[in-house]
């Protein structure tokens, strides 16, 4: 039996889960793949995001653990996915990175 992460729906998932990130707040990779129950399965999650760039979903919403945005080489412009995040209030730390005290989206079970 494949793991939850390699089922034909876990993508699908991740964009239902994606689509519920209010505007102004980010998540995580890994917060991603905990709520799916698939806590190692962070680096999946970015693959199916990977996958979705020009569709609905809101990408640009999800960070490494650190705040960065290491989605952002997947946009057509490298500072799109800071120029979304701005767009929509979210503050940004003097490393660059994304001040998750103030804007990370926790999921409730």
């Amino acid at each position: 039996m494949p793991k939850f992460s390699e089922s034909p729906n876990f993508y699908a998932k991740v964009y239902d889960l994606v689509k519920t990130i209010p505007y102004g707040k980010v998540s995580t990779y890994g917060a991603i793949a905990k709520a799916l129950s698939a806590p190692s399965a962070s680096r999946m999650v970015g693959y199916a995001l990977n996958c979705a760039k020009d569709s609905d979903v809101p990408c640009h919403r999800v960070v490494n653990r650190f705040g960065a945005l290491t989605g952002k080489i997947h946009f057509q412009n490298p500072d799109q996915m800071r120029m979304l995040l701005e767009a929509e209030g979210v503050r940004f730390k003097p490393d660059g990175t994304v001040d998750l005290e103030r804007h990370l989206h926790e999921f409730t079970a």
